[in-house]
């Protein structure tokens, strides 16, 4: 279950980054937001816990979990994402650590973090079994990973919908506000068909030591919301 290589994906993203809140915001009718609320409930963190937002992009993760009072650092591959995030953290008038960094090699020590959390991000990394192995090294024991994430759907109603949305609908209005490479936004529904099913990406968690708690279907499963712990050793 690979995505497409790094310096792909990379490029890919930068060239979006400029409209990328835009978009995500106008075409998920603001859903998105409400997902992420989702997920800083579920991580369950404690004002001064330490919280990784892995593939951050622009930051608006890294920035609730901040608002909430975590020492949050915010983590992603492309440069161009990540350098929107330190100005939309002063409109906040919070303090986040941005580091560029590769999700298959995270530059920071064993046991660092209390939460990690990555929102659709997970599925555009080249190999996401080491990933979730860095994910297990770098969080405290007790510590939960969130993932927030689009897998395969199951529901053929809210398939066809989701499928006529984002091959049809999506890549139009990308082209007419000039939000980059239509090629990012066709690419969304192929990487979900080609992702893990949400049973094999939860035998993935346990096979990397890691305890589920809970696995959430959001808006009809068209989203998922996984967390789990990291077992005491």
């Amino acid at each position: 279950m690979a995505a497409p290589p790094g310096k792909q994906v990379q490029s890919m993203f930068g060239e979006i980054a400029e409209r990328y809140d835009f978009l995500n915001s106008f075409l998920s009718f603001g859903i998105d937001s409400a997902w992420r609320r989702r997920a800083i409930t579920a991580a369950g963190c404690s004002a001064n816990d330490r919280v990784l937002d892995l593939c951050c992009g622009t930051g608006d993760l890294a920035i609730a979990f901040a608002k909430n009072g975590c020492q949050t650092t915010g983590a992603d591959f492309t440069y161009e994402m990540l350098a929107k995030g330190p100005a939309k953290a002063n409109k906040n008038k919070v303090t986040v650590d941005w580091v560029q960094a590769d999700a298959q090699q995270l530059p920071f020590d064993e046991d660092s973090f209390n939460v990690v959390s990555i929102a659709f991000g997970i599925r555009n990394v080249e190999n996401v079994d080491l990933a979730i192995q860095e994910c297990h090294r770098v969080l405290k024991e007790g510590g939960r990973l969130v993932i927030l994430e689009f897998f395969p759907i199951r529901n053929r109603v809210w398939r066809f919908l989701f499928r006529l949305y984002f091959l049809r609908v999506l890549p139009l209005i990308a082209a007419i506000v000039r939000a980059g490479r239509t090629g990012a936004y066709t690419y969304l529904p192929q990487s979900v068909d080609d992702f893990y099913s949400a049973t094999a990406f939860a035998k993935l968690l346990i096979s990397n030591e890691l305890q589920i708690l809970s696995d959430t279907a959001l808006t009809g499963g068209v989203a998922r919301l996984f967390v789990a712990v990291k077992k005491s050793s």
